[in-house]
């Protein structure tokens, strides 16, 4: 690993960093730019998906990056990714990268770290002010996840299959400020179950009364996320159960099934197909979701995505991965809560509050349904009714 030097404390910026970075000072301020200049980020796994994040942070001028890599240069890696070429094969993938990373912007910190970040200690993470995970199994997210908790440090997890993908955020507790026009209305103190408010002051622009809000959301780690219900506004309606993208379903079963394969991906046998599908059944009536929503076709679509990328999606995922971190440093903005889902085929990517909330039952729900184990039909015959 290249050496960290401690960084140096934090100085006004200089007229070519103002100039360097005008246009984002005029959308978030100086203070804000300044809290990105001092940031310390890590970056696990850079596939394409870190490509984009890496891309975005760097030119948003962040202080110091660390991108930790242990894998090298495949064939795979350079159909969707544009920082390594053909002459990088068989180099570290994170190395291979790295100078075509500092040409973005000299004035960022970039260090290379080629171990496996599963051999890291749990104080290693302790040293960055935001950990990004991306591209691993289940396992290793909830333990990186539990590590940052520990330092009280935010942490994200992200991945792609393909034209699905996904964006975790674990900010354990975070205040940020809001501008609006003073309302007539009064402020409720607990706007969610996760996001009250602090405190308001005001000020005067243009004889306008604006209100600065102080707002806290609270997180829950995703080894409680990935078990928890969706909030009632999801579920109380038929209509609004129908439009739950089965994607949650199918994510949350392939967590569980690396849980039970020691981090491998299910394949197209007949015993992985069971199992996969079983899960996803069980998984679905556990999100209290009409099980017609969840059809044969979607599941043996995601299963085809597993494993793969596409730079469309990559640029949209790590756009939106890179965003809420500027957001979170600036604590300007509405942080992600919690779980960002993107499905490149509907072109949707709702987002779901996942926490160990239970809402009442209502007496509209369906009736749970008991699964069955029929595994998905690989030569396009509908699946078996429950």
């Amino acid at each position: 690993m290249e050496s960290q030097p401690a960084q140096a404390p934090a100085q006004a910026m200089s007229a070519d960093e103002i100039a360097l970075y005008d246009r984002q000072i005029r959308l978030w301020g100086v203070k804000a730019q300044e809290k990105l200049r001092s940031a310390n980020i890590l970056l696990i796994t850079f596939k394409a998906l870190a490509n984009e994040v890496a891309k975005n942070l760097v030119l948003a001028g962040i202080g110091s990056l660390t991108i930790i890599d242990h894998e090298s240069v495949t064939e795979e890696d350079l159909g969707a990714q544009f920082f390594v070429n053909e002459d990088c094969r068989g180099q570290n993938r994170a190395q291979a990268a790295a100078p075509a990373i500092r040409a973005m912007n000299p004035r960022v910190q970039l260090h290379i770290d080629t171990e496996d970040v599963r051999l890291k200690q749990p104080e290693y993470f302790a040293q960055f002010d935001i950990t990004i995970a991306t591209e691993l199994d289940f396992h290793t997210y909830t333990t990186i996840n539990a590590a940052c908790r520990i330092a009280n440090r935010p942490f994200y997890a992200a991945g792609l299959h393909g034209f699905y993908g996904f964006v975790f955020a674990d900010l354990i507790s975070h205040d940020f400020v809001i501008e609006r026009s003073k309302s007539n209305v009064a402020s409720v103190t607990q706007e969610t179950p996760t996001r009250s408010i602090l405190n308001i002051t005001t000020k005067k622009e243009n004889e306008k009364v604006i209100e600065m809000v102080t707002k806290r959301e609270v997180y829950s780690p995703l080894i409680l996320a990935n078990t928890s219900p969706l909030p009632e506004e999801f579920t109380r309606l038929p209509r609004k159960r129908k439009q739950v993208t089965p994607l949650l379903t199918c994510l949350r079963a392939l967590w569980e099934y690396q849980k039970l394969s020691a981090g491998a991906l299910p394949t197209f046998s007949h015993q992985d197909l069971e199992v996969f599908t079983k899960l996803a059944r069980d998984g679905h009536q556990e999100l209290k979701l009409d099980i017609a929503t969840l059809d044969a076709e979607f599941l043996r679509t995601f299963l085809q995505n597993l494993n793969s990328e596409l730079s469309p999606v990559a640029a949209f995922v790590g756009g939106s991965l890179a965003q809420d971190v500027i957001n979170v440093l600036s604590a300007r903005e509405q942080p992600l809560q919690n779980m960002l889902l993107f499905d490149g085929e509907r072109l949707t990517a709702p987002i779901y509050p996942l926490h160990p909330i239970f809402p009442p039952e209502v007496d509209n729900m369906l009736p749970a349904v008991i699964p069955v184990p029929n595994p998905i039909p690989l030569d396009g015959a509908p699946a078996l009714a429950p």
